[in-house]
């Protein structure tokens, strides 16, 4: 070993498809955001490559209001485990 220390180091710019799944929302989502400057706007890293700053991704997810939705209601039914026909068929075609 050359006693080199490691050291992890978290991304400073994140790509859309990135960004989509950080924020759950679809990338044609946050294009349209951007668009509405309701989100951040990305950075040109290279003549044909944009990233967002991760830290304004954060920034603006932590600046959401809280939601006065309430949960959905949970009905307490289990789950049936049944097999429709139509899944049947598909898997004995799939063979």
């Amino acid at each position: 070993m050359s006693g080199a220390v490691k050291v992890k180091v978290a991304p400073l710019y994140v790509d859309l498809p990135t960004v989509a799944a950080l924020v759950s929302l679809s990338e044609a989502s946050i294009q349209n955001l951007v668009r509405e400057d309701a989100f951040p706007k990305s950075r040109l890293l290279s003549g044909r490559r944009v990233g967002w700053l991760l830290r304004e991704v954060n920034e603006w997810a932590e600046a959401r209001p809280y939601s006065s939705l309430p949960p959905p209601p949970n009905t307490g039914a289990k789950k049936s485990n049944v097999v429709s026909a139509a899944n049947c068929q598909l898997l004995k075609v799939g063979r």
